[in-house]
Order: C-alpha cells, then structure tokens, then sequence
C-alpha cells in the first residue's frame, strides 16, 4: 500500500509572550492510504495540534509533510485552502453547518470551491446524502434535523469532493451513545469503501474501531498499535 501521508520530525512551537511551548517535538508517522487510524492521548498531548497540521488548519515550524506526494509544510496560505478542499474532508465534534442552508446545498458548498457546475454538485451531494442515509432529509435546514443527522450532513460534505483523507474530531462528541454508535457505524461504512479515515477521539470505545491507535503524550508518539 502506498502513503498517503508521510511526516518526518515534524516540530511546532507556539509562542506565548516571552516563552515558547514546545508542542510536538519531533514525530515521525506514516499513514497508509486506506488506514484507519485513531489518535488518542490526555488533555496537552499535543492531539489537536497534530490534527490541526495534518488538516492543513495549521504549519509546522520545522519538519516535512507529505500529502499525496506533495510537500505541504511549505505551503502559502491560499496553496493550504486548495489542499484543504480537494484532499481533505473534515468532521467536527459541532457539525458546522450553515444554519439557513438545507443539507443539500450543505453538502455541496465545498464542490463551489472547486469551480463544479450546479447540476455536477447536486447530483454529487444527492448521491453522498442517499449513502449517509439522509435520502428523505435533503430539504431540511440545520435545525429541522436531530444531532445524528446533523453530524451525517457534516459527514457527506467531508465526502462530496472525494478527499485523500477524512478527518474527524470527536465526531460523537455532541451525540448520545446511541447516535454516536451509529455515526461510528457510518464511519466504518465509508473505511470499508476504501476512505483513508483519521479521528480524534478520547473515549476508548470509539477508538476500539480504528484499525490502528497511535496514542500521543507530551508532544511525542507513546505508542502506535494496530488491530487485525
């Protein structure tokens, strides 16, 4: 299998004031496309900001990133919001979506980004609401839907460009246990489609479905085990 992601000594150090906070301090992580990888560790561990980097949210201040064979350490900022929106899809624990909007044109704002004609981007975002199981919820707004299918919504905009790679932040972190397991059953659907899929998570049961836990502590990788 090839990588899809490859970083090496990646280091970021924010400055508050006068001192610097050593953030990451030097990981090393191949992840193979296809993978499903969760990363795991305490409050401080560093998780968030290595989330951030790999999303492109955020650069490096030493080290090298490979994203499907591009080097994107090095990116300008508008280079990073093209990245962002052809090879990543994103996930966030609070959905994020436009409240005045319907799921439908939800789902189809990031292919605006990528210059899609409006009959490509609603035939596209009609095909991943019918696979998130939202067929009969397309016309609905934000608030006329339950936190499942909000975080299902966010789940098919992640989708709708066919990203390199999905990220997702506590993607249950809003839902009780019930629709929580049921987003995680979603997220294994689209594993098994061949997405390569990266979660941020502290509950051990939501890791349990990852192929792969690398668990982080100060800044560097505690371990890195994987599941058959």
């Amino acid at each position: 299998m090839s990588n899809v992601i490859k970083i090496r000594d990646i280091i970021r150090d924010f400055q508050l004031g006068q001192e610097t906070v050593h953030v990451l301090k030097g990981i090393d992580l191949d992840i193979e496309r296809g993978d499903y990888v969760a990363i795991m560790g305490p409050s401080g561990s560093g998780k968030s900001t290595l989330m951030n980097l790999l999303g492109c949210l955020d650069t490096p201040t030493a080290g090298s990133y490979i994203l499907n064979g591009k080097d994107v350490s090095q990116m300008s900022d508008d280079e990073l919001a093209e990245i962002r929106n052809t090879e990543i899809g994103f996930v966030f624990q609070t959905f994020n979506l436009l409240p005045r909007t319907t799921a439908l044109d939800n789902v189809a704002l990031p292919m605006v980004y990528a210059g899609k004609s409006k009959a490509e981007r609603y035939k596209r975002a009609e095909e991943v609401l019918t696979d998130v199981g939202l067929a009969d919820r397309m016309d609905h707004k934000p608030n006329q839907l339950s936190g499942g299918q909000r975080q299902r919504v966010a789940v098919g905009r992640a989708l709708v460009n066919k990203p390199s790679i999905i990220l997702a932040d506590e993607p249950t972190g809003n839902l009780d246990s019930k629709t929580g397991y049921e987003i995680m059953n979603l997220f294994d659907d689209i594993h098994k489609a061949g997405n390569t899929v990266i979660m941020v998570t502290h509950e051990e049961d939501i890791a349990a479905h990852a192929s792969r836990i690398i668990r982080l502590r100060d800044g560097l990788i505690e371990s890195d085990t994987r599941r058959d």
